[in-house]
């Protein structure tokens, strides 16, 4: 079969075209804004795609058009689609359809923390032997690759509240009807598509729904938004997280990097990890929580956690250059933002730490986030905002409160020309985005060796 993946370059969409090229299916597709870490994997996985919305890349003998939810009404190769009556799915159905039907399928939804807590989940059941499958928004580093269909009834999806496709304005999760259902956190987000936090409550219930009553929940106890949405029915068993009455961490260190397990109050074990954060620790009880659902006991997780590698562009240190350090992350929230920050924090001290942001999301753009923007960057020293011109709003009055260490930039060079005047050896240059961003973490790092050379050959000569 010959299936077509419009949008193919998407974190989701990219996964798909893996599970279809493993399942035994030809697989070719078309994006715009190609770029790595899932370029790349599609290309090393040997899968074809061009670039743009020609419908002529549409191969003639196509059997199916997975269509991602990027694309609407109006774009050519949708409008070559209908025109046609060619086949077509969303990912999320094809998904269902495909590989979640028999399968156990461990699902991980919520405003933050998803894909990091999808890989350690995956990774688990990997180290207890259980071969699961899984489509996670990242690339995590123990596997390599974002999917695999796997070789057991088990599958780990990160369940995404986005919506499904310009046909399917459900959220993209009430196609998986997990068993094991993780449920991290809730704010609001996507304002682009959800018009308030009630509106995003429902797609949540709806997906609380799907969970048999055999099944299990972990949710973080007394999270108001969340004990609204299963206030609302709730027909499955919870587990509570960071609760004494069920899961909960005991910090051996402040920067999170050792803590105890605790189940009901009786230890479990220890965590001895490369990850840091409060966020990271709450995403570790969930899994092994998780996990232990699906038959891996709490020693078994724990010690697998002591080999999880984390997700690229997860505080991904892109490089160091003269004691400069340049990190890349997915944060693109206040919440993601703050804990971000604030578990670098903890790892270096009083180093200098320079927070480049570029607010890419809908949702930051439209300025939803106006009042909590500036806080988030708490543990910032200095801040480097950019707004390119075609950007369409003013994102700098959100940081009004922050004005006297912040820059705004509409070029990237002028934001790596400054970064190399200011940075000095200890600093910390964390890079936050959700999309490519120019490419201005290799560009940074080439221009910081270049600084560098200069004064290595004078030490070098003296």
């Amino acid at each position: 079969m010959h299936i077509h993946i419009l949008g193919i370059c998407g974190t989701f969409m990219g996964g798909i075209a893996l599970l279809a090229r493993q399942k035994g299916h030809s697989v070719s597709g078309q994006d715009v804004g190609v770029y790595p870490p899932m370029s790349t994997q599609l290309e090393e996985q040997g899968i074809a795609l061009t670039e743009g919305w020609d419908p002529a890349d549409i191969p003639s003998d196509v059997d199916q058009v997975v269509i991602g939810n990027a694309l609407s009404r109006g774009n050519p190769a949708v409008e070559h689609v209908l025109n046609r009556n060619l086949p077509y799915t969303s990912g999320p159905q094809w998904l269902g359809e495909n590989l979640l039907r028999d399968a156990w399928v461990l699902a991980v939804a919520g405003t933050h923390g998803k894909t990091t807590t999808s890989a350690m989940l995956a990774w688990i059941l990997e180290d207890a032997g259980m071969a699961p499958g899984f489509l996670i928004g990242g690339v995590p580093y123990n596997f390599g690759v974002s999917a695999r269909a796997g070789d057991t009834p088990f599958f780990v999806v990160e369940a995404d509240e986005y919506d499904t496709a310009f046909f399917d304005k459900r959220s993209k999760f009430v196609h998986y009807r997990p068993r094991t259902l993780i449920l991290n956190n809730l704010e609001y987000d996507h304002a682009d598509i959800f018009p308030d936090l009630a509106a995003i409550q429902r797609q949540f219930h709806h997906l609380v729904r799907t969970v048999p009553g055999e099944g299990l929940i972990l949710a973080p106890g007394g999270e108001r938004k969340l004990d609204d949405v299963l206030d609302m029915g709730c027909w499955t068993q919870v587990e509570p997280v960071h609760s004494v009455e069920g899961w909960a961490a005991r910090k051996c260190v402040d920067d999170g990097s050792r803590f105890d397990v605790l189940w009901q109050g009786e230890l479990q074990g220890s965590v001895t990890w490369e990850l840091l954060g409060d966020h990271n620790v709450a995403n570790a009880l969930a899994a092994i929580g998780a996990a232990r659902h699906a038959g891996v006991p709490p020693t078994l997780a724990i010690e697998a956690l002591a080999g999880f590698k984390s997700v690229k562009r997860r505080m991904e240190v892109r490089g160091e250059v003269a004691g400069i350090t340049v990190y890349d992350d997915f944060a693109h929230h206040p919440t993601a933002i703050t804990t971000t920050l604030e578990g670098l924090r903890r790892k270096v001290g009083k180093a200098r730490i320079h927070a480049v942001l570029e607010p890419r999301s809908n949702t930051m753009r439209m300025g939803v986030h106006r009042d909590a923007l500036a806080e988030s960057f708490q543990q910032a020293d200095r801040i480097y905002l950019y707004q390119p011109v075609d950007v369409g709003r003013d994102s700098a009055p959100m940081l009004e409160p922050a004005k006297d260490r912040t820059a705004v930039y509409d070029d990237i060079e002028a934001i790596i020309r400054d970064l190399v005047a200011e940075a000095r050896p200890g600093d910390q240059i964390l890079v936050m985005s959700n999309g490519a961003f120019g490419g201005i973490h290799d560009r940074l790092l080439s221009v910081l060796e270049k600084t560098a050379m200069p004064q290595r050959r004078r030490d070098t000569e003296s």
